[in-house]
């Protein structure tokens, strides 16, 4: 009895990216234009997984070039712009084998494609850590010197020592390991990009828990960010012991 076009289906969903030719070449001979929708879609499926394989080469670029150095760790920031929260900082030293497909600038990500990666990224890192910098310490040095402190945090929390930076832009201060910044470098480094991620994740989790105690600010929507229900709640309700006091003396 041949197979119903929904169990072929549900082969193919079930399918990973390795057993695909073998699907279409099974179901390549079929007449029925439902089967042959689902091998059109097995060959899309190969194209794109081709194509996020070649895009994700391009992203080791800088690792290829440095690859002389045996430890390079990846150096990003989350959360300078906001009105409430940390500055956190990630640093990742990913294995020179590399083959996590989907890293990118975080911002360039849905929440649930970082939370994947997330994991996947903690899983095959030779080496993961963040820093922080807190509100009260932004507000005392600036939230450059902030973030700055931030990124020497997380190089020292490393369980490996690296022997080359690779860093979102910036030069950090006092810190005597070679660094090599990049203009957009979440977009640009693999190592960069899975160090945004590992950032923008600890940092949106923590705000998470930050709106269950503050919970007028709606922090785990707008994760500390200047929205206008939050410069609202700001304005109502007055600051948090977790906003930055010279981000908000426009608004209160």
């Amino acid at each position: 009895m041949a197979q119903s076009i929904q169990q072929i289906k549900d082969l193919l969903q079930a399918a990973s990216i390795d057993e695909l030719p073998a699907f279409i070449q099974m179901y390549s001979t079929d007449e029925r234009g439902g089967v042959r929708k689902l091998t059109e879609t097995a060959a899309k499926r190969i194209e794109a997984h081709e194509r996020e394989v070649k895009r994700t080469e391009q992203l080791k670029q800088y690792e290829k070039e440095y690859a002389a150095f045996t430890h390079i760790c990846g150096i990003d920031e989350v959360g300078r712009g906001p009105l409430a929260g940390p500055v956190v900082a990630g640093a990742v030293i990913l294995p020179k084998d590399c083959d996590i497909l989907y890293i990118n600038d975080s911002k360039q990500l849905s929440e649930k494609m970082r939370e994947e990666l997330y994991d996947i990224i903690m899983e095959k890192a030779v080496a993961c850590s963040v820093g922080y910098a807190t509100p009260e310490r932004i507000d005392e040095i600036n939230i450059l010197q902030a973030t700055y402190e931030a990124m020497r945090e997380a190089i020292k929390s490393l369980c490996v020592q690296p022997d080359l930076l690779l860093n979102d832009a910036v030069t950090i201060p006092a810190v005597s390991i070679r660094q090599v910044p990049i203009i957009k470098g979440d977009a640009k480094s693999i190592s960069i990009g899975a160090a945004s991620i590992i950032a923008k994740v600890t940092r949106d989790r923590l705000m998470v828990e930050y709106d269950k105690v503050f919970p007028q600010y709606d922090f785990a929507g707008n994760k500390g960010y200047g929205s206008a229900a939050h410069i609202a709640a700001l304005k109502k309700y007055g600051p948090t012991p977790i906003h930055r006091r010279s981000f908000i003396h426009n608004f209160v």
